[in-house]
């Protein structure tokens, strides 16, 4: 598999193999998470944007530090980190590198503190036009691969990308391929970055900020590359703007916790949903790192049954 040569075809190819089983993996899990879950989160913070921060928690709402400057890049940033538990047991960051760089970060630990960089990827070679590749987000929902969601900018607004990889160890990465329907939606307009994807009950649900109004919106579509038609426009779920830095896990109970960065505020807030993202709470402020941490991922983990 490591030796595999990507080219557009073998991605779709990939992605249709694994898409096809997805919805029914992301409800499982949500069931067995009600055995007792661990929640972990990356984040960088105000004080700092080139060293990593790592919190847990045991309800998804009050998070301990685990550990302050656990990682700091040979070189660059480590904004935006996103963290993934591979069927290897050891944990993967991604991470954008540079405001306006060409390339995203990687590194592995063992017990979430201590942390290798694997290698710094050019992500934006194969785009045409490309100028900057910024929050990656793993992408999970695939048995045999791993993914990274990238925001790439080509000078006219950004466009999320997926390329993926058999293992983020050894990643021989996939050509980029944008997701159909999200991107610059007018001259002028400049696109949707922070995107990350949820499958739910056989579809995928694209929480991705509109870098113009600055509005966390959501599209839907049958495939993981699109295409995606939105169902929540502008200020559609009363979060308000501007919010950036989502990212959505399971609940136990079955719903889902979106996390999102108020940045000109200096806070961070959370809102959940049990209907299928088509409602949610009004946003709680998060307690105790709220203005502290800034555009974190946070990954849930099955724990021994309390």
């Amino acid at each position: 598999m490591d030796m595999i040569r990507w080219n557009r075809r073998s991605v779709l190819a990939s992605i249709a193999l694994f898409s096809l089983g997805a919805g029914v993996g992301a409800r499982s899990a949500v069931a067995r998470a009600a055995a007792g879950t661990r929640y972990t989160m990356t984040a960088f913070t105000n004080s700092s944007d080139s060293e990593l921060y790592v919190y847990e928690s045991q309800d998804a709402t009050n998070f301990e530090l685990l550990g302050a400057n656990a990682y700091r890049p040979p070189a660059g940033l480590v904004r935006d980190p996103s963290l993934l538990r591979h069927t290897d047991g050891s944990y993967y960051l991604t991470y954008t590198t540079a405001g306006d760089g060409h390339t995203i970060g990687f590194a592995r630990s063992t017990d979430r503190i201590n942390w290798t960089h694997v290698s710094d990827y050019p992500v934006p070679v194969p785009v045409p036009k490309a100028e900057a590749a910024w929050a990656p987000k793993w992408f999970t929902h695939m048995p045999g691969f791993v993914g990274v969601l990238v925001s790439i900018s080509q000078g006219h607004g950004f466009t999320p990308y997926l390329m993926i990889a058999t293992d983020p160890a050894r990643p021989i990465w996939s050509p980029p391929i944008p997701l159909i329907g999200i991107g610059p939606q007018q001259p002028g307009h400049l696109g949707f970055i922070d995107t990350t994807i949820v499958a739910n009950d056989g579809s995928y649900y694209a929480f991705a900020k509109n870098e113009s109004t600055k509005f966390i919106e959501l599209a839907v579509a049958p495939h993981p590359l699109g295409p995606y038609r939105f169902i929540g426009l502008g200020d559609w779920a009363g979060w308000g703007a501007p919010r950036e830095g989502q990212c959505v896990v399971a609940l136990p109970s079955g719903g889902h916790r979106i996390y999102f960065d108020a940045y000109t505020e200096g806070k961070y807030f959370y809102s959940d949903s049990v209907d299928g993202f088509r409602t949610w709470t009004a946003p709680v402020e998060l307690p105790e790192l709220s203005g502290t941490v800034r555009h974190f991922t946070v990954l849930s983990e099955q724990t021994i049954a309390r």
